[in-house]
């Protein structure tokens, strides 16, 4: 049987009938090709065939700490994330969020979050879902980053990240809206994350993720 949210996608979206095609996917890198055996308004089951070989994760290791930004920045940030690789998404709740979190918010938001990130996995041909945490502090989120390269990034850092030599495993911290405070970018150096500039002009969050994971794929990932 299809779990429910990829029934409605197949049946209520996508349209497809009985005897169509579709592959299937775990979220921890198997892919089966299979084919509509039944469907009904409120169910449908399908005929496994046969799994199929995939080889796109990245040969990086990436943890993405993102600063919690409003409603759609944050989808957006979190979709693109997983297209470009990331393995591990750790939301961080930083001195400028604005998000209200709590009141069980934080379950409702991780919910919501994990399907964007389903939905990604389902557009981009990834069989591995990236590993999504609950929301931390950033104190928290240092402590349990403490391997590897850890990047900051930081509008007066003078450092970028064509200097760097190559890496593979890279925890990568990201501001929400409004950014870092200048008390958090010093937190995040006293916990050894290396501080880098990403040119002469601000980015919004959602952009500055985007624009720096391709950056960092383009230089030691699988892009370009």
């Amino acid at each position: 049987m299809l779990p429910d949210a990829a029934h409605r996608h197949a049946i209520q979206v996508l349209r497809m009938k009985q005897g169509d095609a579709l592959r299937l996917f775990d979220g921890q890198g198997l892919e089966v090709d299979a084919v509509l055996d039944s469907v009904a308004k409120r169910e449908s089951s399908v005929r496994l065939l046969s799994t199929v070989n995939v080889d796109n994760e990245s040969p990086l290791t990436i943890t993405l700490l993102q600063g919690i930004s409003r409603g759609e920045r944050m989808d957006y940030a979190l979709q693109k994330a997983v297209e470009l690789g990331v393995i591990r998404i750790i939301p961080v709740a930083t001195e400028r969020c604005n998000v209200q979190l709590s009141g069980g918010r934080d379950e409702k938001r991780w919910s919501h979050w994990q399907g964007i990130m389903i939905s990604a996995c389902e557009q981009s041909g990834r069989s591995v879902l990236p590993e999504l945490s609950m929301v931390m502090s950033l104190e928290e989120a240092l402590l349990e980053n403490k391997q590897g390269c850890r990047l900051v990034l930081d509008p007066l850092a003078k450092t970028g990240f064509t200097t760097l030599d190559k890496q593979q495993d890279i925890t990568l911290l990201i501001g929400p809206e409004g950014g870092l405070s200048e008390a958090e970018i010093e937190q995040a150096q006293a916990a050894e994350f290396a501080s880098v500039c990403f040119g002469p002009r601000i980015l919004r969050t959602e952009t500055a993720t985007v624009a720096a994971l391709a950056v960092v794929q383009t230089l030691w990932g699988d892009l370009g």
